[in-house]
């Protein structure tokens, strides 16, 4: 398994790695070429199930995850230790807390529904993001039982299980200077869930044909200038990434953006 070796860690905040997203984008690639370096090759899609599972050992369950405020839903967490996790009881029509091991992944039922296979798939790789990069963060170990760093005392008021809500994945946050640790985790998760399923070796070139197919050899596309274009990076290749790496047109969106096909607004 590939470990990450960060260059820097914030020791104030529980080691957590200080990572340039090029960085994460690097680490993506090394576990694709350990897991499926076929999809290094191929533009195709990853099944966020077989990886948590198979390459990263995690269970997987699905329940009907409770959250407080019923516009920030809970779509998926990452429990690391045995954790009390609230949960909406449908048959009895209340909320209950149940104990749940670690190592586990939960994705709200919710998220499993026909016709939102796409965001199952993001919100899979995001808590792949958490498990990858802040294991250590949470246990003080590697997520091969390895103490991380031997001259750090684990701080027990970090959380033991990570809740991903709806703004965290597929997130379009505008980049700050100024964010919290756990910001920062999550837009390591959220960053990864997108370099891993659209991997840049394969993601760039598959672009950049979609556009000289449909007649553009722009390096880039303003949005605005032109309706045509707006059109084909707003639709068309959203649409053709979504066939090809089975995200999101809004993850495609994003990832064209952050990519540097797109200029301008745009999800």
């Amino acid at each position: 398994m590939v470990r990450l070796n960060p260059h820097r860690v914030d020791r104030e905040n529980h080691n957590t790695p200080i990572l340039f997203d090029r960085e994460i984008d690097d680490f993506a690639h090394e576990i694709l070429s350990e897991y499926r370096p076929e999809l290094l090759r191929e533009p195709g899609a990853i099944d966020f199930q077989h990886f948590l599972e198979s390459y990263l050992g995690m269970q997987i369950d699905f329940m009907d995850l409770y959250s407080k405020d019923p516009d920030r839903p809970i779509l998926a967490m990452t429990v690391f230790k045995k954790s009390r996790v609230r949960v909406f009881d449908k048959e009895n029509g209340c909320v209950r807390k149940i104990t749940v091991p670690g190592r586990m992944v939960i994705i709200d039922n919710a998220v499993m529904e026909p016709g939102r296979e796409s965001l199952a798939l993001f919100s899979g790789m995001h808590e792949g993001g958490h498990i990858t990069m802040h294991w250590h963060v949470h246990t003080g170990e590697t997520l091969d039982g390895y103490v991380y760093d031997p001259d750090y005392e684990c701080d027990e008021s970090i959380e033991s299980l990570v809740c991903c809500r709806r703004e965290n994945i597929e997130s379009d946050e505008k980049p700050r200077k100024i964010r919290t640790a756990k910001e920062w985790r999550e837009h390591h998760a959220d960053y990864f869930a997108a370099a891993i399923t659209m991997p840049n070796r394969t993601f760039m070139p598959f672009v950049r044909s979609l556009l000289r197919g449909n007649g553009c050899y722009k390096a880039s596309v303003t949005l605005g200038r032109d309706s045509d274009l707006d059109i084909l990076v707003d639709d068309i290749i959203p649409d053709a990434i979504n066939e090809v790496y089975g995200v999101s047109k809004r993850a495609a969106r994003i990832k064209l953006r952050k990519a540097g096909f797109v200029l301008g607004n745009t999800i």
